[in-house]
């Protein structure tokens, strides 16, 4: 009769065993699934940086009167209703948003304004030179010289790649960038491979 008890107990204790095997067992694949991954928003640097010559949406979220396209003038400013004249000259969408919402609150209770890019005519560069397609280009993301070059469609054979310059216009002066292809197709001072301006020229001899 002890050795039946002595069994019978063995047996549950196997059985209880077994049970909680199973449950940790279901549970490692959630303790071993991957974290959630987050969007990682881009940096401000990345940011399109409003140029003369752009178009942009801006609309006041329940005020149908201020909603309007807005062409930044050469200077690089823009005119809106009860905002009046703001200076956007180095600005991302969102500082002009920003600005904007601010002179807003003068009128208005919490604004919510929105600014969105409509047409990109400002931002500009121009390959020039013995290149498959001279010409200019508009970017709405940073662009440097090699990237430059592919959308001209390359170099031609008989091109001074090596004596490539950048003319870069800033305070009324012309800076001359130099630029040697072959220096950095082959991974050397990669440093050269500079992300271009708006109104940077490209000159490939």
């Amino acid at each position: 009769m002890h050795r039946t008890n002595t069994t019978a107990s063995t047996k549950a204790a196997l059985v209880l065993l077994l049970c909680l095997g199973a449950r940790s067992g279901a549970a490692a694949p959630a303790a071993n699934a991957p974290p959630a991954t987050r969007a990682t928003p881009p940096p401000e640097s990345s940011a399109y940086t409003l140029q003369p010559g752009d178009v942009i949406d801006v609309s006041v979220w329940k005020e149908p009167d201020l909603q309007h396209e807005v062409l930044i003038r050469p200077d690089g400013g823009l005119s809106f209703p009860l905002a009046g004249e703001i200076t956007t000259t180095g600005m991302t969408v969102e500082a002009a948003r920003a600005a904007l919402t601010e002179r807003l609150k003068r009128y208005l209770p919490n604004p919510v304004v929105t600014v969105a890019v409509k047409t990109i005519g400002g931002n500009r560069i121009y390959v020039l030179g013995k290149v498959n397609h001279a010409g200019e280009f508009t970017f709405s993301s940073p662009v440097d010289v090699m990237q430059a070059l592919s959308l001209a469609g390359g170099t031609t054979p008989f091109a001074a790649s090596n004596d490539i310059v950048i003319l870069r216009r800033h305070d009324g002066r012309v800076e001359a960038i130099h630029f040697r292809y072959g220096e950095v197709e082959r991974g050397k001072d990669l440093s050269q491979d500079v992300l271009l301006q708006s109104g940077d020229t490209v000159v490939v001899p």
